[in-house]
């Protein structure tokens, strides 16, 4: 049974999924944006205790799920899910990595981190300050 079907996923497959939501949204998954998803998930401490073998298959369960009718609502409602409230502010701050690695951030990647935030109760005076922090680690001269 998929994780789709089941209703659940654990809390690092549901880092996992969220890093491909935004990096997949635009249709462009750049090289970029795969190689900061693996950096942070072997750099973050929220990824100290996942085994990084199972990257590829979590994402590729992810892209199954949004192949299918409805299937960005449910990504993110088993991501949200699978989230204890105290990672949620972790969780945009991946998104907005991210969606920021490449240098540039589509219409499509601001309107998910827009819903991401609205879906986690992410207030608006937090979410400015990691978008701002998120702008300044990509800073470029």
């Amino acid at each position: 049974m998929s994780d789709f079907q089941s209703g659940s996923i654990s809390p690092h497959t549901a880092l996992i999924y969220l890093m491909v939501v935004v990096a997949g949204v635009d249709r462009d998954l750049s090289d970029a944006e795969l190689a900061r998803m693996g950096q942070l998930v072997r750099n973050m401490p929220i990824f100290e205790d996942f085994n990084q073998e199972s990257v590829i298959s979590s994402a590729q369960d992810c892209a199954s799920i949004l192949s299918e009718e409805g299937g960005f609502d449910a990504v993110l409602e088993l991501v949200y899910g699978a989230l204890p409230d105290n990672v949620l502010e972790t969780g945009y701050v991946i998104a907005c990595d991210v969606a920021a690695v490449d240098g540039k951030l589509s219409e499509e990647e601001l309107r998910v981190l827009e819903l991401v935030r609205h879906k986690f109760g992410i207030d608006r005076l937090a979410s400015a300050a990691i978008e701002r922090a998120t702008a300044a680690r990509y800073a470029k001269l």
